[in-house]
């Protein structure tokens, strides 16, 4: 991709990844860089070293905040958020409803990718170990420490002791936080989005000596590189969608390092470690029991201060540490400068070999010439074993969504009635919707076979329904008792209901018009090898193949186009 007069935007510009590839994008002339960080002074002062450093005056401008939640929490600590029942319930259903526009636009990555619309972004957060180092583990046990209470049946020690643990959840904050980034990426036209992810382990194995407790290796570093690897998928299945951005993904499998060496503070949580001054004859005796905790008070002796090296997002080393994890075997290490030239390389049509997305897409086994071949047989004998037993196989709602069924059933009534897509269309929409519930009352078998599998019969009028003890549309998650009006009524009717209204079967005729005026636009007098959804694919529309309509329907109704990253 040219970088020239385009706007890029690098999350955790401030990082050890981040500040190399701004220093390096420069050379791609690019209009703008946007460099974020979590902290304002963080961003501020990035941008500002930078543009000094470069010369450019406006090239790098900063923005701060955590992205990952809404935009009016976005400057306020994690710790704020969960102690507060208001803004901690939101966060919640942040994470589990479903996404709409409303609660699209009210995210960080939206206002942010409004604000600037980027062309590009180089996400160089560590998207894993922020979700995972929340530690879902430690949330579990603060529960279970108020249900083991058995003097004090606390309620609202319970419930925000639940509550946090729900927000602690990995995958449901990851799948939302990709969903935000895709739709608005969509939303505002960005080209190219590259992510630096990681292993979770430095390219060590589960015999990595370094970890988080005394389990080898600890269940929140496994936690992070699940996430890791969950993310990686999530990208894969991005980078499969039609009209999205170009989606590739870098994954350091070493130590980053460095930043700087210096000597000053050693801080931990960004606070110094405190010296103590311990006496010798301040020694206790071990004997029934070991306080991990003690009220005792210590003479405090200054901060602890030395010689150490920065590695950035993963903190700072003393020289001991440095050595044994960069020893030959151990993580050893990358320079985050490495990184930034292979995203580069990348990102102006080089080929590294180190995408992660293409070498899983490469990998990956696809669709076979053998199955393709087979899939012919299957569908005959499927349909010589539906005419042995006078049955019709249409739709059972195991493989979803509900409107797969409806759309089966209802292009089933159409195939039973009129045959082929002519003798259809010539049909008015009132005589359809007549016709069909006509049949539907007549036949019984069939009538019990669409409420039975979970979808409902809306009846001409709309205003009544058929219905078996199982109704998949609405769905749970609207809860048990809902009020009628009639955008629920057309919304379930088109999720998941079979739907008799004329309206419903004037749009039928919309789609069979379609099928036809886009296969016609496909003739091919030569009978290359150009056109697969061809006349004959659609048997010169004599027969209305059910699973070949629907499936035109997913393609081009719903988008649902399968394609290669």
């Amino acid at each position: 991709m040219d970088i020239k007069n385009k706007k890029v935007l690098i999350l955790g510009g401030w990082g050890l990844v981040g500040s190399a590839m701004a220093r390096r994008i420069v050379e791609g002339k690019p209009k703008q860089v946007i460099l974020t960080s979590l902290l304002k002074h963080e961003a501020v002062s990035i941008c500002e070293g930078l543009n000094k450093e470069t010369g450019m005056k406006n090239l790098f401008v900063p923005f701060w905040g955590n992205i990952f939640i809404r935009n009016e929490f976005k400057d306020l600590n994690r710790n704020e958020l969960l102690e507060d029942p208001v803004r901690r319930r939101k966060m919640i259903h942040d994470m589990v409803e479903e996404l709409d526009d409303k609660m699209l636009k009210e995210t960080c990555i939206y206002k942010m990718l409004d604000k600037f619309k980027p062309d590009i972004i180089i996400d160089c957060i560590n998207t894993a170990t922020g979700i995972a180092y929340q530690n879902i583990y430690s949330s579990y046990q603060d529960v279970l420490k108020i249900t083991d209470n058995k003097k004090k049946k606390d309620y609202d020690a319970l419930l925000n002791g639940v509550e946090k643990l729900i927000c602690t959840s990995y995958v449901p904050q990851l799948i939302r936080h990709v969903q935000i980034l895709y739709n608005s990426m969509v939303k505002f036209d960005t080209k190219y989005y590259f992510k630096v992810g990681t292993s979770g382990t430095g390219g060590m194995g589960l015999n990595i000596p370094f970890t988080h407790s005394e389990e080898k290796p600890s269940r929140v570093l496994l936690s992070k590189s699940s996430v890791a690897g969950a993310h990686t998928l999530l990208l894969f299945l991005m980078a499969r969608t039609p009209n999205g951005p170009c989606i590739k993904e870098i994954k350091p499998t070493a130590a980053i390092a460095w930043k700087r060496i210096t000597y000053g503070d050693i801080k931990r949580a960004g606070k110094p470690i405190q010296l103590y001054d311990i006496k010798l004859g301040e020694k206790i005796k071990l004997q029934d029991k070991f306080e991990r905790v003690t009220g005792r008070k210590f003479k405090n002796a200054g901060n602890f201060k030395t010689v150490y090296i920065d590695t950035g997002e993963n903190g700072i080393f003393s020289s001991g540490e440095f050595e044994a994890i960069t020893t030959n075997g151990q993580m050893e290490f990358v320079t985050p400068e490495e990184i930034a030239e292979n995203i580069y390389r990348e990102l102006t049509g080089g080929n590294t070999g180190n995408d992660i997305i293409s070498a899983l897409d490469s990998s990956a086994m696809e669709p076979s010439y053998r199955a393709g071949f087979l899939q012919h047989s299957a569908a005959k004998k499927i349909k010589e074993l539906e005419k042995k037993h006078n049955t019709h196989s249409v739709a059972f709602e195991m493989l979803g969504p509900p409107r797969l069924s409806k759309l089966l059933y209802e292009a089933h009534l159409i195939k039973l009635i009129y045959k082929s897509f002519n003798s259809f269309l010539k049909d008015k929409p009132a005589n359809v919707s007549k016709k069909v519930y006509s049949y539907l009352i007549k036949n019984a078998k069939l009538r019990n076979e669409i409420v039975s599998i979970g979808v409902p019969i809306l009846l001409p009028d709309g205003k009544e329904l058929l219905r078996g003890p199982l109704v998949i549309i609405p769905s749970k998650a609207e809860g048990d008792i809902i009020n009628i009006s009639k955008e629920k009524i057309d919304k379930w009717a088109c999720d998941g209901w079979f739907d008799l209204r004329e309206k419903n079967w004037k749009f039928w005729k919309e789609r069979f018009t379609s099928i036809i005026n886009d296969t016609n636009k496909l003739q091919d007098d030569s009978f290359s090898s150009r056109y697969v959804f061809n006349i004959d694919y659609w048997d010169n529309f004599k027969e209305i193949n059910i699973g070949k309509v629907v499936g035109w329907i997913f393609i081009n109704e719903e988008k649902g186009l399968r394609m290669k990253g």
